[in-house]
């Protein structure tokens, strides 16, 4: 277990009066005197807890932060600390465990981690004020902020090089049953802050993009029967009440955050949008406590704008981590090169929603092109870029008032940054638009106020205010004088401690300075008896007992502290004075401050695409409104890093995927001639690299549509506007769905909704049940992509018997992996060649994986038996006997023939009970013949 909590020892347990009013040790106060009624510390505790009933109090008692009752036992169990009992309520002892103030950050991430929430409960007043009102008065304390998942703002707290994101999720009811869903997202820690509208479709893959830490939703929403499957498995959802989300004050409480009169000014937004960003904004607001972080006026996101990618589709393609749940092996980690935590975050963002305007996407392009030309420019920019600190996320700590001297100096450094990549980037005669409006942006950065935070900050800066000594020597007279009565003080303090070191003959002695006890001696545990016995004890007057270490005070060093507490006192207060100030002055030029840390990720990800297309050999890809996808010499961008990695080569392989040349075959009765995109069925053993070849296609797509350069000798891509992935195998069991049933779920999906942009991945449909249920599956769904979808596709199999199909379908067409087979091995090529497998080579793929070999044998043996019996009939005879989708979706049902009808008709009259045994046989001699003349 951890110790995070010491018990106090060696002073008798008190009332909570006496402990709150000095508050000089950790122990626990009883809760309720000897009559049994709850004490002031308590009764205030209890209060507090009231109005907070679902997070757990931080309550804050000296350097600790204590949890009581219920929390307690949650918190331990959580953080694996020491639960204890100390003191009575009710007759009950009182559960308790706590954290060290210095470390609570550390603590506070695992409760989060867990799915927690945490009322952070401080100290309002020195406890000696509290001792003036009365013996009997308590410290005053209150909840300063909620510690939730989506609110994050702390460094500690937070992944550098991700968004954190808060989600607001609103239903707007239609009368006839086709509900409106709208999202707004927040990262309090950067400012962004965006909405967009979705349908029900459509949701689970809008809150995918987004990944947020936390998501808020109405009541009624979260008790939704419908969207419970989607909901529920989300990992920190947290219901609210109606009110955050009325829709008929949403824009009020918007417009009354942002300090105007209306919203028109952000643009037009929908009803149910408005309300998913007042629900966002409001619980900010309760969260932070009053406090105000930067955040941007809401942006709506058109409906169309990016690349649709589903739940499903994002994990099978690995884009921001591996299946296992790791971050090495993804998409993301392979192209990020970026060296500013903003440029990463910006990267992982732009990974998450692909654009989908051919245009935008060829403005990125073009700032990429321009760093992949100009080394000498990309190469001084990123040089910049390794000293330039994390704007935004200091900015919003200073302005919600968690910042420190340290995000002082970051706000100093990026805007001195902004002014240098500006002067640089003005040096190159034509600019790109997207790099043009960065040097705008940059520009307008105020650099007198970086040079006044140059001459208030020192050169060595604490981390946190309260520890002081942040302002420079020189810039503040009346600090100067105050910090010059202080340190000589502390050299009397260091002396001292040199005498009652030698005079303990305990090296280790320490005279040290809290908040709580002021100034002590302190000693480790082994030498805390020495102190407490004679003659010592006579000089040494003991004061708290902790884990390892004992403390101790003096007449003489309490005089001495009272010397010193008013110079250093002074000193300090004169220092946080000059840091708010500074802070009130950054927090009002906080737009611009803003806009320059999104301008400079913007071109830490442009310098960081164009560095890994010259490091990876990447090309531009033509990125247009058509329905080409066109890839040549196309590589895995992940595969091809891990097998560089080891000194192997990959090999690259073309795909086309765009629709026929002109003419168009001729369409069939009832159909409409158009374009479609073309379907490769993919055959070929296991291990050959068909996933491989299904995964890269649509990795390049997306990096193309990001802005990306693309591992391809050429690339030719019409914008996809939905993109499907199914590929692997995984269950579902939480929600009672096998792996088979999973894979129908995802191949559902696709087949209602991908439509002629879409691009769709399917791998091995079929193979988690029966063979000829499977293959029947697999036919069907070929079909309805060729015929009712018309997208572009890769569809790898084993089903070998669907290759025949080609000869019908016109937009389908055969790959295969090549493959040598050498003294009875198999030898992968892995080279992607028009035509069709005839074999899986699955018994060789099975002896590669190490079977005993008598496995191996029998199943050769097995699998010329099968062979030979199953193979009578070939594919080509079951292409013939079977109508097409288009033409077996709109048939009747089959007719009987009328002879053989008529047969039945006779055959059904017969009464055998009535007949004789010569009129049984010769009607049976009767129907025969008749039934011979159906036949002839």
């Amino acid at each position: 277990m951890d110790a995070a909590r010491t018990i106090a020892t060696g002073a008798p347990e008190a009332d909570a009066a006496d402990t709150a009013a000095d508050d000089t040790s950790r122990v626990t106060p009883i809760a309720a005197d000897e009559a049994g009624r709850v004490t002031p510390m308590m009764e205030q505790y209890i209060e507090i807890k009231a109005a907070n009933p679902d997070c757990l109090l931080f309550y804050r008692m000296g350097d600790f932060y204590e949890l009581f009752f219920d929390d307690a036992e949650i918190a331990s169990r959580a953080l694996g600390i020491v639960l204890t009992k100390r003191g009575k309520h009710r007759g009950a002892d009182i559960p308790m465990c706590g954290v060290p103030v210095e470390r609570a950050d550390e603590y506070l991430h695992r409760l989060i981690a867990f799915g927690h929430r945490v009322a952070v409960c401080e100290q309002l007043e020195d406890p000696a004020a509290a001792r003036k009102r009365g013996g009997r008065s308590v410290v005053r304390r209150d909840v300063i902020r909620l510690v939730t998942p989506g609110t994050l703002t702390e460094d500690s707290l937070l992944d550098a090089r991700r968004n954190n994101y808060l989600a607001a999720l609103a239903r707007s009811r239609a009368s006839a049953g086709d509900d409106r869903f709208a999202l707004a997202w927040i990262d309090i820690s950067t400012g962004e802050f965006r909405v967009a509208a979705c349908e029900r479709t459509s949701l689970a893959a809008a809150i995918a993009r987004i990944e947020p830490g936390e998501i808020i939703v109405s009541d009624g929403l979260y008790s939704d029967t419908e969207l419970a499957p989607t909901l529920r498995g989300l990992p920190a959802l947290t219901p609210l009440t109606r009110d955050v989300f009325d829709g008929a004050t949403a824009e009020r409480r918007l417009a009354a955050f942002f300090g105007i009169a209306t919203t028109a000014a952000f643009g037009a937004f929908s009803r149910v949008e408005l309300t998913a960003a007042a629900a966002a904004i409001t619980y900010v607001e309760r969260t932070q406590l009053g406090k105000r972080p930067p955040i941007a006026p809401p942006a709506r996101e058109a409906a169309g704008a990016t690349l649709v990618l589903d739940a499903a589709t994002r994990s099978n393609l690995e884009l921001n981590r591996t299946l296992a749940g790791d971050r090495r092996g993804s998409l993301l980690a392979a192209i990020d090169r970026t060296i500013m935590a903003a440029g990463a975050r910006l990267l992982a963002q732009r990974l998450a929603a692909p654009l989908t305007d051919a245009a935008e996407i060829g403005h990125r392009l073009d700032a990429v092109a321009l760093f992949t030309a100009d080394a000498a420019a990309r190469g001084d920019i990123r040089a910049q870029l390794k000293r330039a600190p994390d704007l935004a996320r200091a900015l919003s700590r200073l302005v919600v008032g968690r910042g420190g001297p340290r995000d002082l100096a970051a706000i100093r450094d990026g805007i001195f940054a902004a002014a240098e990549f500006a002067a640089r980037l003005g040096a190159i005669a034509e600019l790109p638009r997207e790099i043009a409006q960065i040097v705008e942006t940059l520009r307008r950065t105020d650099t007198a106020l970086a040079a006044e935070l140059g001459k208030v900050l020192a050169d060595e800066l604490p981390a946190l205010r309260r520890d002081g000594g942040f302002v420079r020597a020189g810039y503040a007279a009346a600090l100067d004088e105050a910090r010059a009565l202080r340190d000589e003080s502390r050299r009397v303090i260091a002396a001292l401690q040199v005498r009652y070191a030698e005079t303990t003959g305990v090296r280790a002695l320490k005279i040290r300075h809290n908040n709580v006890l002021g100034y002590f001696v302190d000693v480790p545990a082994s030498h805390g008896e020495k102190l407490m016995s004679s003659p010592l004890n006579a000089t040494f007057i003991h004061r708290q007992t902790t884990a390892g270490q004992v403390r101790f005070t003096t007449v003489e060093l309490g005089e001495l502290e009272a010397k010193i507490a008013t110079a250093a006192e002074r000193a300090l207060a004169l220092e946080l004075e000059i840091f708010e100030r500074m802070a009130m002055t950054v927090a009002a030029a906080s737009a611009t401050i803003k806009d320059a840390a999104e301008a400079m990720a913007a071109l830490d990800v442009a310098c960081a695409l164009a560095a890994l297309a010259i490091e990876r050999d990447y090309v531009r890809p033509q990125v247009d409104g058509s329905l080409v996808f066109a890839i040549e010499g196309g590589r895995h961008p992940v595969v091809e890093q891990m097998l560089a990695a080891g000194g192997g080569p990959f090999v690259a392989n073309d795909c086309d995927l765009s629709p026929l040349p002109p003419p168009l075959p001729a369409p069939r009765a009832g159909e409409c001639k158009q374009e479609a995109g073309r379907i490769w069925i993919v055959t070929g053993p296991n291990m050959a690299g068909k996933s491989t070849f299904l995964r890269q296609n649509a990795l390049i797509a997306i990096l193309a549509q990001i802005g990306s350069f693309v591992p391809a000798r050429a690339a030719h891509i019409g914008v996809v506007d939905r993109l499907f992935s199914r590929v692997g195998a995984a269950d579902d069991l939480a929600r009672g769905h096998s792996t088979f049933m999973v894979e129908m779920v995802e191949t559902a999906a696709i087949l209602n909704q991908a439509g002629e942009r879409a691009l769709v991945i399917l791998d091995e449909i079929g193979r988690g049940t029966a063979t000829f249920d499977g293959l029947s599956i697999a036919w069907a769904t070929i079909e309805h992509l060729h015929e009712q979808n018309r997208c572009r596709a890769l569809f790898a199999t084993h089903f070998h018997e669907m290759t025949a199909l080609a000869a019908k379908l016109p937009h389908l067409h055969n790959a295969t992996m090549r493959v040598k087979e050498w003294q009875g091995d198999v030898v992968f090529l892995h080279e992607v060649v028009a035509g069709a497998a005839d074999r899986s080579y699955g018994i060789q793929v099975a002896k590669l994986a190490g079977l005993p070999a008598s496995v191996v044998e029998r199943a050769k043996v097995v699998l010329a038996q099968i062979e030979a019996e199953d193979r009578v009939s070939p594919a080509r005879r079951l292409i013939d006997d079977l109508p097409l989708f288009a033409s077996a979706r709109g048939a009747a049902p089959p007719q009987q023939d009328s002879a053989l009808a008529d047969l039945l008709e006779a055959l059904a009259a017969l009464n055998p009970d009535e007949m004789s045994p010569r009129d049984a046989l010769e009607t049976l001699y009767a129907l025969k013949a008749q039934l011979a003349k159906t036949k002839g």
